[in-house]
């Protein structure tokens, strides 16, 4: 391992700032498609005033793959500056370079950045193999100045981590947690939870159930246009309150799907500008809703309660 000053969080600090609601905050454009950062700090800030434990910054909510380098860290910079008191982000490192991801890190950290979560490579995946997986995840770790999760998302780069792959990656001081937003099952992933490494749901369709497995929160998409819904559902589960948890959790799941099932970003971004917030219209290749699914979304989020 490489020597490197590295500030690892204690347990309960760890803990304490993993346990909640996390936004995979989306990065609103404008109509000529360059990034609207007053509508991004016009978000945060009503999202530093929702509850909510932090964000997850240029995620694929946040079109990562969309941004140039200098936009990647502008939009860090500015959810960072407009963050509220004791919340939390993590900056998302979605490359397949180890050498950029590396750079990233540095980058994030100096920006102000309290976690970074790593997507596995995946422009050559068939090479990825449990080795080359733990090498690239170990030794990162070893060489971040930011404590690193782990993003098991094979529906984006066509690479799955495997329970025994993160079992050994539990063990490095400096990897502590991970973001599953696989279709495969957290239930695989949570022997792993413990007060040193934290599993987050990666999905608003089984963050209940995945707290009543053992994960203290998650990154949910939902919350980009309803954080106080999905924190509602975060507030059973902490509770463990299944009389309340199950059907709500039926209820947030139909909502999610009908949101970002058949549409991505840009369902998200439609549901966040039917809600108040500024979503903006998302980057090409990327379509915005017509405005059919506008009208269709609308009444959905109408009959449910969430919009007048």
């Amino acid at each position: 391992m490489i020597e490197t000053q590295i500030d690892i969080p204690s347990a309960g600090s760890l803990t304490s700032r993993m346990a909640g609601v996390f936004v995979p905050i989306s990065t609103p454009f404008a109509a000529d498609e360059s990034v609207d950062f007053s509508a991004l700090a016009f978000n945060v800030e009503r999202y530093a005033a929702s509850g909510v434990l932090g964000y997850l910054a240029l995620g694929s909510n946040g079109e990562n793959r969309s941004l140039t380098e200098e936009e990647k860290l502008q939009v860090l910079e500015c959810i960072v500056r407009n963050k509220g008191k004791g919340q939390v982000v993590m900056a998302g490192a979605t490359y397949d370079a180890q050498r950029d991801t590396e750079l990233f890190l540095k980058h994030a950290a100096d920006r102000g950045a309290d976690f970074g979560l790593v997507l596995s490579p995946g422009y050559f995946r068939k090479l990825m193999t449990e080795e080359v997986l733990f090498r690239y995840f170990s030794t990162l770790g070893d060489t971040s100045p930011l404590p690193l999760l782990l993003y098991n998302a094979p529906g984006f780069c066509g690479v799955t981590l495997t329970p025994a792959l993160v079992k050994r990656l539990a063990l490095h001081p400096n990897i502590v947690g991970m973001k599953d937003s696989a279709a495969s099952g957290i239930e695989n992933f949570l022997p792993a939870e413990s007060d040193q490494f934290h599993v987050l749901a990666g999905s608003a369709n089984f963050l209940f159930a995945a707290m009543m497995g053992g994960s203290i929160g998650g990154t949910v998409s939902l919350a980009n246009s309803f954080p106080g819904f999905a924190i509602e559902l975060f507030r059973y589960g902490q509770a463990r309150d299944e009389a309340r948890g199950v059907p709500f959790q039926e209820r947030v799941t139909r909502i999610n799907q009908a949101i970002s099932g058949p549409f991505g970003p840009a369902g998200v971004k439609a549901a966040m500008n039917l809600a108040g917030f500024r979503g903006g219209i998302p980057r090409r290749p990327l379509q915005p809703l017509s405005p059919e699914q506008v009208a269709q979304l609308r009444t959905l989020l109408e009959k449910e309660g969430l919009i007048s």
